[in-house]
């Protein structure tokens, strides 16, 4: 299921159980380039309480805007990233996606509530 930035996590909460993956769009859906919104951070957060409520293991994802310094903001927030822009975008798309892939397991590898899928 994805969820757009106005779209709230709570009216879905006893949907969750059904789902293997759940991505919030930290940025209006339909094109790339734009700018991650902070706004975004607590929704992300509630998200992870209501996973953690349940006891699921599911997927957190975050899609919109998501570049190395967003990363850093992302961190402890309990969600995996999807990064376009910021990847083909580079110059190098290869050496972004390794200091991205650096950064994101900097953060998820520690994290208690990291999951194998």
């Amino acid at each position: 299921m994805a969820l757009k930035p106005a779209t709230p996590i709570e009216p879905y909460e006893d949907l969750l159980p059904e789902l293997d993956m759940l991505l919030i769009m930290t940025v209006e859906p339909g094109f790339g380039g734009q700018s991650f919104l902070d706004i975004m951070l607590p929704k992300i957060r509630r998200t992870r309480e209501l996973i953690k409520k349940h006891g699921l293991e599911l997927w957190l994802q975050v899609d919109g805007g998501v570049s190395a310094s967003t990363i850093e903001a992302l961190r402890g927030r309990g969600s995996r990233c999807v990064a376009g822009s910021a990847v083909y975008g580079a110059s190098d798309p290869a050496a972004a996606v390794r200091a991205l892939r650096t950064q994101a397991e900097g953060a998820t590898g520690k994290a208690s509530w990291a999951c194998d899928h």
